[in-house]
């Protein structure tokens, strides 16, 4: 098993572009109903990621919550709180693993880290579970047959 069973491809993604204004990623946001988006540059590298939070303390704290302000600022000047990891597409299910506990997604990027796609932390929690009642129910079937 390897990453790119549970990857959802960049093409299924929403993501920001690094050269965007806080404005345009305000709407990106807003539009994808996410808390957190993958934030790439024009090559497609992987650059971070940025939350709602980040966008409400930037705005708070740098610009009296003045939305029309937002129009003009680069979403590079954005203080992420949390600096979300990527793995790369070759990398271990325990390295996957270990990223999703704390990570609501794994950025997954290529041998030339260009940004591929997330591994959503619901999709592992998914087939952790399949996998648990799989063997539960073959545990139980086990059973009935050994009694007969």
């Amino acid at each position: 098993m390897n990453v790119l069973f549970f990857l959802t491809p960049k093409s299924e993604v929403s993501y920001l572009r690094n050269d965007w204004t806080l404005r345009q990623a305000i709407e990106k946001l807003e539009r994808s109903g996410y808390t957190g988006i993958p934030m790439i540059d024009r090559e497609g590298h992987y650059v971070g990621t940025v939350t709602e939070g980040d966008i409400l303390w930037t705005l708070k704290k740098c610009y009296d919550m003045n939305l029309k302000a937002a129009e003009n600022i680069s979403i590079t000047s954005i203080e992420r709180r949390l600096q979300t990891r990527a793995v790369s597409i070759n990398a271990s299910m325990e390295d996957l693993g270990q990223l999703a506990l704390n990570q609501n997604f794994v950025p997954v990027i290529d041998d030339k880290e260009i940004f591929i796609g997330i591994v959503t932390r619901k999709d592992i929690i998914r087939f952790c579970y399949e996998r648990y009642v799989q063997r539960e129910t073959e545990s139980v079937e086990n059973s009935a047959n050994s009694l007969t």
